[in-house]
């Protein structure tokens, strides 16, 4: 298929490019970049007057449920979400049934993946049955396709064995993604610990169960000189340490994710457990202090933590799983609260949802430039529209910004040079 973007604004935070131009698509790459670029023969053109044209979004940080539970989500329908989203790569987490943790469960999800609307990245775990205890083989899991190592959903429990993955991953060509958590601490809690939890009578989990966790990942870094990224920071401390980390020039890198940077521990007055996540929505103290971060570079990537749940197991407010769904949100809720409020240019926003995951995980993808994959979003960055859980693309329907109105709206997804999704009218 041969694809011609007419009349884009083109935003590549890859070079800092912005300006009014046409893409031409042709063999799922990216032949030319230009402005009044001519149509060639049997090519289909999309006038894109008053849309930006952006790499397609990388979100290092998401639950498929498959293999073994798919009745939340799968591999095709977390896809397919992805793309309406704008997400033409994902990193897929290993809490999974069964975990994965060998070679051959690695090898299935990126067969299945083949045929799926985005590329899908697989994350390993680190430990057996993400135990925390026992080492998987990760050399094996690199060789299988795995990109990065991950416990997530859970701390690794031994610190030993933290720091054994952290120093063997850059030899492998492998990221390692912190779930940092100390489970001591926060045992039995259901949402922040303060006054909103006191106020239901909830027990909480305190911000210094992240903090704890985050400490020791920074400390191994520090110590061994070794690269970790930590995920979904949600607390001023967590924030603090990290930039503290960055200038005494330990490698040390961070993600967030919308709804920590867009919600507070307020929601859960309406005790839906929609709003339950791990780590919890915090204070508005920490919410501010997330969009410091975001801002000064203190926080490199936004991503989802998308994790489905069947509407059944979320009915309960304090027995349901932690998780919500969010990439078909992310990009919209970056411009609503982020760009509209002033925090963050158009470009940085991208930056931290496209190059810099990228980069991190060390993938080919993020950025608009001749002759790389055509992976590409379309979208109405001023398009205000309401939040429907029912409209939604994959199997979920557990969205933190369901009823909310957001400004941003993606029009079109290209993926390799093949419209994944199509919401032009």
């Amino acid at each position: 298929m041969k694809l011609l973007i007419r009349s884009a604004r083109i935003i590549d935070p890859a070079s800092g490019a912005d300006f009014l131009g046409d893409i031409l698509i042709s063999d799922g790459k990216i032949a030319e970049i230009g402005s009044g670029l001519p149509l060639p023969e049997g090519t289909r053109e999309i006038s894109a007057a008053g849309l930006v044209a952006a790499p397609g979004l990388v979100d290092m940080h998401v639950h498929l449920r498959d293999p073994g539970q798919t009745e939340k989500e799968d591999i095709f329908s977390g896809c397919r979400a992805a793309a309406a989203g704008g997400v033409t790569s994902l990193l897929c987490m290993p809490n999974t049934v069964p975990a994965v943790d060998s070679p051959e469960t690695v090898r299935q999800i990126r067969e299945k993946a083949k045929t799926a609307d985005v590329h899908v990245y697989v994350a390993a775990a680190i430990s057996k049955g993400l135990g925390g205890k026992e080492p998987s083989d990760w050399r094996a899991l690199r060789e299988a396709g795995a990109v990065a190592l991950s416990d997530d959903g859970r701390p690794v429990l031994k610190s030993s064995l933290m720091a054994a993955a952290m120093k063997a991953a850059p030899k492998l060509g492998l990221a390692v993604c912190a779930h940092c958590e100390d489970l001591s601490l926060s045992s039995g809690g259901k949402m922040n610990e303060g006054a909103v939890s006191k106020e239901l009578g909830v027990k909480g989990v305190p911000a210094a169960a992240e903090d704890c966790g985050a400490a020791r990942e920074i400390a191994l870094a520090a110590a061994y000189n070794v690269p970790v990224h930590i995920c979904h920071v949600s607390t001023k401390n967590s924030v603090a340490m990290i930039r503290d980390a960055k200038r005494r020039g330990v490698p040390v890198t961070a993600e967030t994710a919308p709804h920590y940077f867009a919600l507070t521990e307020q929601e859960l007055r309406k005790r839906d457990a929609d709003y339950r996540m791990s780590p919890p929505l915090r204070t508005e103290e920490d919410r501010l202090a997330v969009c410091e971060g975001l801002r000064d570079g203190t926080i490199d990537a936004i991503a989802t933590d998308h994790a489905p749940h069947t509407p059944q197991e979320k009915a309960d407010f304090l027995f349901a799983p932690n998780g919500a769904i969010g990439m078909e949100t992310s990009l919209a809720a970056g411009i609503t609260f982020l760009v509209e409020r002033g925090v963050l240019t158009l470009l940085q926003l991208l930056r931290l949802m496209t190059i810099s995951p990228a980069r991190i995980l060390g993938i080919p993808a993020g950025t608009l430039q001749k002759g790389v994959d055509a992976d590409i979003v379309l979208f109405d960055p001023k398009e205000k529209w309401t939040v429907c859980p029912e409209k939604l693309h994959g199997k979920s329907r557990n969205a933190v910004f369901k009823g909310r109105e957001l400004v941003g709206r993606v029009k079109l997804t290209v993926c390799g040079g093949r419209i994944v999704y199509n919401g032009m009218s």
